[in-house]
């Protein structure tokens, strides 16, 4: 479930994220320039992101570091989308901040896909790897096989056929905006509980006997 709904959850923002990056940066040379410094902002995230992880586990334990990265996807996705859905409504938020709502949305998912990724490889894949820990070696021979072979193509392709429904279903990316936002809210919920469960469950297993 945590795989699945990290494929899909990225997949729905990032689609979106994409098409307002092309509105605001009509110019390939302004886009260009826009994703080379997105590029550079994410390597630095990750890295640093990469140096705390390491302390969130020591500290917190393998729950609490299981659940940063859905919480991170759920904040940032649904403020990218609340952006998209009442774009009026921060007109004056932006005017202070010297921009534009397409422009808060973008950097708003530039924020969310920075973060998101960074929290993934710095802690959702050492979390994912380390549930392996108290399985017999035959559970986690088929578990790793499970999850390379149909967990991750199926978050991927699970949130791209939602997204080419709902375009079907109302016409366009833009109009099927509040739908993506919903489905994102109830895919993070069902995560979140998903990673608490296996937290505790994981949490108990690695007591000492």
């Amino acid at each position: 479930i945590l795989v699945i709904s990290y494929g899909m959850c990225i997949n729905l923002v990032e689609v979106s994220w994409k098409s307002k990056i092309k509105l605001a940066f009509p110019d390939p040379n302004d886009y260009s320039a826009f994703m080379g410094n997105f590029s550079s902002a994410m390597g630095s995230v990750t890295l640093v992101m990469m140096l705390i992880g390491r302390s969130v586990f020591q500290k917190f334990g393998w729950k609490t570091a299981a659940l940063v990265t859905p919480t991170m996807i759920g904040l940032t996705g649904l403020m990218f989308f609340l952006l998209n859905i009442f774009g009026k409504t921060f007109e004056p938020v932006a005017a202070l901040l010297g921009t534009t709502p397409l422009m808060l949305a973008v950097l708003v998912g530039a924020a969310q896909n920075i973060l998101s990724k960074s929290s993934k490889y710095s802690l959702f894949d050492p979390c994912k790897e380390m549930a392996y820990i108290p399985l017999d070696q035959e559970s986690k021979t088929k578990g790793k096989a499970a999850i390379d072979v149909v967990g991750n193509p199926l978050g991927k392709s699970g949130g791209a056929m939602v997204q080419q429904i709902l375009i079907f279903a109302v016409g366009s990316l833009a109009a099927a905006t509040p739908y993506l936002a919903a489905i994102l809210g109830m895919v993070v919920f069902f995560w979140y509980r998903a990673a608490n469960s296996l937290g505790t469950q994981f949490e108990e297993a690695m007591q000492p006997e």
